[in-house]
C-alpha cells in the first residue's frame, strides 16, 4: 500500500470528478482496512500541487458573475445541485490536501483517520449530487462555478491550525446553517432523491465540523493557548468578511463549536 500522503497526493492530481473521487474511495478503503486490521501504515511526505487538478468544465467565475437562478424553478433546483456537487468536489481536495501538505506535523494516527473518512464521505456527497443532476438531465460542469472556493486553503497552506479554524469551522460549518433550508426546496418540489441526498450530506457533515474543532482544540492544547481567543485571530486573519447568521446553533453545539466561537466574528473591528 502506497504512504497515505501519496494516495493523497494522487487523488490531488487527478482532475474528473467521477475518477477523482472514485480514487480517493479507493484509497479511503485500503487505508481504512489496514487501520481495521490492527496495522499502522506509513504516513509518509508529499509535496502536493498548489491548486488541485480539475476538469475542463465547469468554467470557474468570480463569485459575483455566478449567475443567480430562482431555487423555485426547476432550473434554479439544478443550479443550486451544482453548486453543492461543486462544493463537495472541492472538499474532497481540501481533505486530502491536509493530510498531504501537513503531513511533516506530528499528529496522532486519529488525525489522519479522520481525515480519510472526511475524505471518503465527501467523495460518496459528490457522487450523490452528480447523480440528481443527471437524473435531471443535467451534469457536473454545465454550469458556472464559484472560482473562489480553494482561496482558503492558498491563504492557510503554510498554517495547520489556520486551515482547520477556516475551513471546517467557518466553512462546513456553514453548510450546516444552510442545509435545512436547501432540503425543504427539494421537499416541496417533491424532488426525493435529492431530498434523500441532501440529508445524508447534512446528517454527515457534522462529523466533518467535528474534526475540525477536535484536532483545532487538540493543536490548542499542545502549545498552552486559549482556543476562542486563537480561532478569532485566525479566522480574522484568514477569512475574508464577517460571518453571516442565522445560525444553525444545535449542530454547531454537536460539532463542538459553542456560540461565543462565531457570534463576536459577525462584526469585524
Amino acid at each position: 500500500m502506497l504512504p497515505l500522503a501519496q494516495m493523497a497526493d494522487e487523488v490531488l492530481r487527478c482532475a474528473d470528478g467521477r475518477d477523482k473521487t472514485a480514487l480517493s474511495r479507493r484509497h479511503a478503503a485500503a487505508w481504512q482496512a489496514a487501520r481495521a486490521a490492527g496495522d499502522t501504515p506509513e504516513v509518509g511526505r508529499a509535496a502536493p500541487p498548489d491548486r488541485p487538478a480539475r476538469p475542463s468544465s465547469p468554467e470557474l467565475l468570480d463569485p459575483r458573475d455566478v449567475p443567480r437562478r430562482k431555487p423555485g424553478t426547476p432550473e434554479g433546483r439544478i443550479a443550486l445541485l451544482h453548486a453543492v456537487a461543486h462544493i463537495e468536489l472541492n472538499a474532497v481536495d481540501l481533505h486530502w490536501d491536509i493530510i498531504a501538505r501537513f503531513s511533516d506535523v506530528p499528529m496522532p494516527m486519529g488525525f489522519f483517520d479522520d481525515w480519510v473518512k472526511a475524505a471518503d464521505e465527501e467523495s460518496k456527497h459528490f457522487n450523490l449530487m452528480a447523480d440528481c443532476l443527471e437524473e435531471l438531465g443535467s451534469h457536473y460542469g454545465a454550469l458556472p462555478a464559484h472560482a473562489g472556493m480553494w482561496r482558503a486553503a492558498e491563504d492557510t497552506a503554510d498554517d495547520l491550525m489556520g486551515r482547520l479554524a477556516v475551513v471546517p469551522m467557518v466553512l462546513e460549518a456553514r453548510g450546516l446553517d444552510v442545509t435545512p433550508g436547501m432540503i425543504e426546496i427539494f421537499r416541496r418540489a417533491r424532488a426525493d432523491s435529492a431530498v434523500a441526498a441532501l440529508e445524508v450530506i447534512y446528517s454527515e457533515e457534522v462529523a466533518h465540523v467535528a474534526y475540525g474543532s477536535k484536532w483545532f482544540h487538540f493543536l490548542c492544547g499542545r502549545h498552552d493557548l486559549d482556543p476562542k481567543v486563537v480561532f478569532h485571530d485566525l479566522v480574522r486573519r484568514y477569512f475574508h468578511g464577517p460571518l453571516k447568521p442565522p445560525f444553525n446553533e444545535e449542530k454547531r453545539a454537536e460539532a463542538g463549536i459553542p456560540p461565543d466561537f462565531y457570534w463576536p466574528l459577525t462584526e469585524r473591528d
